[in-house]
């Protein structure tokens, strides 16, 4: 009871625990394998929410949201563990009750049946003994003796009247024997029951103590495990406060890092831009010279220049750099800081300026469209091995894609490729704490979705 007690005032004291860690909010699941892929999921949802930043801090907020997600499903199993003790306590005992009565009965049955033997030996004894006052008073006459009248009258009347009296002592106690005969059986034939019913209860017995050795055994493993999970995840959570300044500084000079690529990008596409409109309008401009020249000569005048509209998808006709097959695993747009982790970020989230194909280490990455490197190898942006390519103007669209975290690069800076040239083999380079291909697309010194390109 005191065990029991012990128990269950810890179990209040980790949920109470719990309770001030807080946990993120999971979608419910229908079975163990959906609730960790479930969880598997969220914790890659935040090891990607802290892209470009130091992986092994991206791996760790993972495993707290892992640890968090896991908690209460380790406690209720606590408490269900420790009311299967409770019931296997509760069974042992009132089997071990049901033993003690089923001794104390055959106690008393064996007590009975020793007092039952000794009233039989008492009556045998008492048979013998009005057999032998009979035989004292001079016997009880034969058949005989009383046909042929070898006794007196007198003597006879008397003789039959003992022998009357003697018999009907003898009948008595005989009948008496009978009768304690008989209840001997009985009570032996209770005795047996009772033996057998004691085994059965033993048996029974046994086997609930063994029941309840299990479940005892089994809840001290799911205490272990949700006392694992409190540590791990106060562990985790008080590293990752700890490191929360220098995670932040350290977000703050990659942010400044990528302004940085992103700046460079949309110098480069302005300027390439400027160069592409001072082309079209020298060449315009030269048109418009000789379509005046025709013009006077036959009296029209020339159509001024117009820059042709901005259609990036159609302009451009990009591929995939990756297999079809692969799946995107994190798309474009803003990423929200998870719910029950830290918001390094200190707004909530940040813009994830590209999609992340989920491809293997090793993965053969190829350019999405013809164009010029103008980036290639290790970078300092968290990126790892990364390729950029500028793949110029078209039709007034500038375009640039980068594509980080490779394994190796085959191409170098300065050098020509074609549409679905082999670049790289994706990897797990810089801040990423798995394999992937990141790809982003620059369209006039903006970051697009790709998938509006592809």
């Amino acid at each position: 009871m005191a065990s029991s007690r012990a128990k269950i005032a810890g179990s209040v004291l980790i949920l109470a625990l719990a309770a001030s860690l807080g946990t993120a909010p999971m979608a419910r699941a229908d079975s163990l394998d959906d609730q960790q892929a479930a969880l598997n999921a969220e914790s890659a949802r935040v090891q990607q929410s802290l892209e470009f930043v130091d992986a092994n801090i991206a791996k760790a907020a993972g495993d707290l949201v892992v640890y968090q997600g896991r908690l209460p499903g380790a406690q209720q199993a606590l408490l269900e563990a420790q009311g299967r003790v409770a019931s296997a306590v509760k069974e042992a005992d009132a089997l071990a009750a049901r033993v003690d009565l089923a001794q104390q009965s055959k106690a008393q049955i064996t007590a009975q049946l020793e007092n039952d033997k000794q009233k039989i030996t008492d009556t045998k004894k008492l048979i013998g003994q009005i057999a032998a006052q009979a035989y004292k008073s001079g016997g009880v006459p034969t058949n005989v003796a009383l046909l042929f009248g070898s006794n007196d009258g007198g003597n006879l009347t008397e003789t039959m009247d003992l022998a009357n009296q003697a018999m009907r002592s003898q009948n008595a106690t005989m009948t008496k024997l009978t009768q304690q005969s008989a209840t001997n059986v009985n009570s032996q034939a209770r005795l047996d029951a009772v033996e057998q019913e004691i085994r059965d209860l033993k048996a029974k017995a046994d086997a609930a103590l063994a029941r309840e050795k299990a479940a005892r055994d089994d809840a001290a493993t799911k205490k272990d495990e949700v006392d694992k999970l409190i540590a791990d995840t106060t562990r985790l959570d008080s590293q990752l406060q700890a490191a929360k300044p220098g995670i932040q500084a350290q977000i703050q000079q990659v942010k400044a890092m990528q302004d940085a690529v992103a700046a460079d990008i949309a110098e480069r596409d302005r300027k390439l831009r400027e160069a592409w409109l001072a082309e079209q309008q020298r060449v315009a401009a030269a048109a418009a010279a000789a379509a005046r020249a025709q013009g006077q000569a036959q009296g029209q005048a020339p159509q001024p220049f117009v820059p042709p509209a901005s259609n990036p998808r159609g302009n451009f006709g990009l591929i995939h750099p990756v297999p079809a097959s692969i799946p995107i695993t994190s798309g474009f747009g803003w990423r929200a800081t998870p719910p029950g982790t830290i918001d390094f970020y200190g707004q909530g989230g940040y813009m994830h300026t590209g999609i992340d194909f989920g491809a293997p280490c090793g993965t053969p990455v190829y350019a999405a469209a013809a164009g010029t490197v103008f980036s290639a190898g290790w970078g300092n942006d968290g990126g790892g091995n990364r390729v950029k390519i500028s793949h110029g103007v078209i039709n007034g669209d500038s375009l640039t894609t980068v594509y980080y975290h490779n394994t190796t690069v085959v191409v170098s800076s300065g050098q020509q490729v074609s549409q679905g040239q082999l670049i790289a083999y994706s990897g797990t380079t810089g801040n990423s704490t798995g394999c992937h291909v990141h790809f982003e697309t620059w369209v006039n010194g903006q970051a697009v979705d790709p998938m509006n390109l592809l």
